[in-house]
């Protein structure tokens, strides 16, 4: 349950509940404040142990990152598997967009797909950029209780991760599509029956560790699913419960009477909740789940752990289907009873082989003095392409030490060659990485203040605003932060910025997608399906040969011609930039004969958020300070559809 769906109050009181149990709570895909994330450790600790990184990654900064016990991917959820999430506008309070980088009263969307995500491949790439971003987090993955997730296990425990959730269908806040909530997903018992034993036979079962949640209510229910193969065991609405949630169903209304699952600030107000009635909650159920341990004759969870031998189905219901269920494929595991080990082993944990990376072998060693005192520091490396993930080992010392990162520059690495895939990934303020040569995909993936420039070398003999420098999906999911791309970037750059700010030569399809806030210069084409889904952030578009109009995705954006004094001093000043970073030809052409080149610039700007802009620019010119200008607009937005 993420920060947004439900309220502060329920979200920390859960957090706090579990750090006080030594268990741990999830973010869910709604990120933490820094207020948040400065109380870890403390008696009052509010931090979730773990950290989501969903679809959407908002708020997915470094220093977000660098606080995780568990890093957790979440594929998708039991309740709604594959429709990606939904927060109404009228649930983005000011609170709420700050956390997600985003515009208050701006409708927020978590896309269907991860961008990054397309192949077993890319998911074992996100498992090692995320193991980079914090060497001492595990790394979980969240599956969809569904026929066939046995063998998606089996790869997502070949590809590194040390925890795979099963999600079942039931649970969930009640906010998903009705389609879903009755059609889709399967009961967490019959994913979870099939990913124990397909790892079993797979020779995988002791890398990972097994965890399953959807609507676990009781120690029966646990002890149930520690017989068939889980470890660890996720509770939701339970706890809700506990903390005075009457299952309204009502979650997406902001409308909740008992102040859970809204973010209204009256109905926040009644809120009676508070941590100790969860770990009363969690301790009755450890009570209740030693009960039927002791009738097993069980005294470790681990010895429970796929024992499916010591299940029966019942005849003792009145049930109209009675005895027209087949459960043998649950219950006769051939593993079961076999006195062999089949709980996760720390010693068959994946070895990621972090020592080996360039980052480990020079960069931390040589900027030391950087990440401890600030010193200002150059070096050169020269890369190839299976130098993955460079350079974001060190932005997460960086973040270690300095939760704000560093100044502009500190430290400068100048790059020769290929850069492999998720070069620059969520790389902290005071980081540069410049590149000399070309980039793989994921090129500044979740970019968190640091500054990335990618340009051609001095003698090209080819035009570099005609030919491709980066791979697909560049700088998803940036947060802050800015990047010079001397060069056409692949398809759906900048998809989920939040706040970078780029300037690239050309880009592919489904440039801009889903973005909510920043900033991108485009000083060429596109392709199809520009801006699609677009709520927040501005894109320039040079478009010499008036041909943006078929490319764009006009559903929730418009075309300006750029005229404002503003604008026009924001696209000249990125533009000089640009060239001064990247010494582009293209970008010395335009500034040469600007004049001319300013009307076959387009300004790209989503319907809502100008709307909300204009709307606190007026509200800050009645004397309101920038914060009561925020939640006035914010009231104004939603109080209109009334």
């Amino acid at each position: 349950m993420s920060y947004g769906s439900i309220s502060q109050e329920a979200h920390e009181t859960l957090a706090i509940a579990m750090n006080h149990l030594h268990g741990k709570s999830n973010t869910g895909e709604g990120g933490e404040s820094d207020e948040r994330l400065d109380s870890a450790g403390s008696s009052d600790d509010r931090c979730s142990a773990i950290k989501q990184v969903a679809s959407g990654r908002f708020g997915v900064t470094s220093r977000y990152l660098v606080s995780a016990q568990e890093i957790q991917i979440k594929m998708a959820q039991g309740a709604k598997p594959g429709e990606g999430g939904h927060l109404p506008a009228k649930k983005v309070y000011p609170w709420i967009a700050k956390t997600r980088h985003s515009t208050p009263g701006v409708s927020l969307i978590s896309p269907p797909p991860h961008h990054d995500i397309y192949s077993i491949e890319d998911l074992a790439q996100l498992i090692y950029d995320l193991k980079n971003a914090n060497k001492y987090a595990d790394i979980s993955v969240k599956l969809v209780s569904e026929a066939g997730v046995g063998t998606v296990a089996a790869g997502v425990a070949k590809a590194g991760a040390q925890t795979i959730l099963i999600s079942g269908y039931d649970g969930g806040t009640g906010a998903a599509p009705r389609s879903s909530i009755h059609n889709a997903g399967l009961p967490w018992e019959l994913g979870l029956a099939e990913t124990h034993q397909t790892l079993l036979k797979n020779g995988l079962r002791n890398r990972v560790r097994i965890e399953t949640d959807g609507k676990l209510m009781s120690g029966r229910d646990v002890a149930i699913a520690a017989l068939m193969g889980a470890e660890e065991f996720g509770f939701a609405t339970a706890p809700l419960v506990t903390m005075g949630c009457v299952m309204m169903r009502v979650c997406n209304l902001d409308t909740c009477p008992v102040g859970v699952a809204t973010q209204n600030p009256e109905l926040r107000k009644r809120f009676k909740g508070k941590p100790e009635y969860v770990e009363n909650f969690m301790r009755f159920i450890a009570q209740e789940l030693r009960e039927y341990m002791s009738k097993l004759g069980f005294r470790t969870v681990s010895e429970m752990v796929g024992r499916t031998d010591l299940l029966v189905q019942t005849d003792n219901v009145q049930e109209p289907h009675q005895g027209k269920v087949d459960l043998s494929a649950i219950l006769n595991n051939p593993f079961a009873g076999k006195d062999q080990k089949v709980t996760f082993d720390p010693k068959a944990v994946y070895n990621f082989e972090l020592e080996k990376t360039m980052d480990e072998k020079v960069l931390v060693k040589k900027c030391a003095n950087a990440i401890n005192k600030g010193q200002k520091t150059e070096l050169s490396v020269n890369l190839t392409n299976i130098d993955r993930t460079f350079g974001t080992i060190l932005g997460a010392e960086i973040t270690r030490k300095n939760k704000n990162g560093l100044a502009d520059d500190t430290i400068t690495v100048h790059c020769n060659g290929a850069g492999g895939q998720s070069f620059g990934a969520f790389i902290p303020k005071g980081l540069t990485l410049e590149l000399t040569g070309d980039s793989n995909d994921y090129f500044g993936k979740g970019l968190s203040g640091g500054k990335l420039i990618l340009k051609v070398p001095e003698k090209a003999a080819y035009k570099a605003e005609e030919n491709i420098i980066v791979g697909n999906v560049a700088l998803y999911g940036a947060t802050s932060g800015t990047a010079f791309i001397n060069g056409v970037a692949g398809e759906r750059f900048a998809v989920r910025n939040s706040g970078a700010s780029a300037v690239v030569e050309g880009v592919g399809d489904h440039g801009c997608e889903y973005m909510t806030g920043g900033r991108v210069l485009v000083l060429g084409p596109t392709g199809k399906n520009f801006a699609a889904g677009m709520s927040g952030g501005v894109a320039y578009v040079l478009d010499e040969d008036s041909k943006l109009y078929k490319n764009l995705n006009k559903e929730m954006v418009s075309v300006e011609t750029v005229t404002s004094k503003y604008d026009v001093i924001e696209l000249k000043d990125m533009l000089k930039e640009h060239v001064a970073y990247t010494n582009s030809e293209k970008g010395k052409e335009i500034l040469k004969n600007f004049e001319q080149y300013l009307p076959k610039f387009k300004k790209i700007m989503p319907n809502d958020y100008k709307a909300m802009l204009n709307l606190i620019v007026q509200m800050e010119e009645r004397g309101l300070s920038s914060e009561q200008a925020k939640m006035e607009a914010f009231n104004i937005k939603a109080n209109a559809g009334k």
